[in-house]
């Protein structure tokens, strides 16, 4: 139930879909008698419009959650194992196209296989199924097996968990898969802004986890400036914004250990 709320949640509060939303009810206001009031959210929705196009607030929130948990300039010598999280492969036009399609959140994996080499006895898993209401049949982690060759990486050696349809099933289902104790060490790999969630969810379900962000889209000293593009502006937004409700949410209902996780 969590999932399917979470999902119509997000409909609703996406940045995007609310300046929709308001240029509907303003576009059918105007063919009414309430003229006025089409006008008086025409230009409320124009003012946020600038605002976000011109203001850094999307930067300013995306590069907080990237910097949360620092990179990881040295790790420990003795590691149990490797997990990373999905959200690399759009694995539906991967299917229908028959050939790999990648998203922006490649370097999961890249680093993943490098960590691989560098631990060679740790056990390596990938976790990932399919995020999408209403299409269940096909998970990521189905799909994956040809990009893990082309990274070098030997499928028979990692543990494949298909079935999480979000942050919070990352962790619990994995940990069904591998039943870890408190005194072994994980690498938790996923995108730095989506760091502080992962991390909050994996404490609360028991793991000894070790953050380790890539995927970043700001400088360590991101240097907040003015601008005129709504695309970036808002991409930046609803990234933050996604992230900050799951927080939220997940804190709410018992699916991290804080609020806003920390090192």
């Amino acid at each position: 139930m969590f999932f399917y709320l979470s999902k119509i949640l997000w409909f609703f509060a996406d940045p995007a879909n609310l300046l929709l939303i308001a240029l509907i009810a303003a576009a059918v206001l105007a063919w009414t008698k309430w003229l006025k009031a089409a006008k008086i959210v025409l230009t409320t929705t124009v003012v946020i419009a600038v605002l976000v196009s011109v203001l850094p607030i999307g930067q300013f929130l995306f590069s907080t959650l990237e910097n949360r948990f620092p990179q990881v300039k040295k790790l420990p010598p003795n590691i149990t194992g490797i997990i990373v999280l999905g959200g690399v492969v759009d694995q539906f036009v991967t299917d229908d196209r028959k050939q790999m399609v990648i998203n922006g959140a490649v370097e999961r994996l890249t680093e993943f296989a490098r960590l691989s080499f560098f631990y060679p006895k740790a056990k390596l898993v990938f976790s990932g199924g399919s995020g999408v209401i209403g299409k269940q049949s096909l998970k990521e982690a189905d799909v994956i097996d040809p990009l893990l060759v082309t990274l070098g990486l030997n499928p028979k050696r990692i543990l494949f968990e298909n079935q999480a349809r979000n942050t919070a099933e990352n962790a619990t289902l994995t940990k069904k898969l591998i039943k870890p104790t408190l005194d072994q060490r994980w690498i938790i790999i996923t995108s730095a802004f989506h760091m502080p969630r992962a991390m909050g969810a994996f404490r609360q379900a028991g793991w000894n986890a070790i953050a380790y962000p890539v995927d970043y889209h700001t400088k360590s000293q991101q240097r907040l400036r003015l601008g005129f593009s709504l695309q970036s502006g808002l991409g930046a937004l609803s990234t933050s914004i996604h992230e900050w409700i799951g927080l939220t949410f997940y804190w709410l209902s018992g699916r991290t250990n804080a609020l806003y996780p920390k090192p």
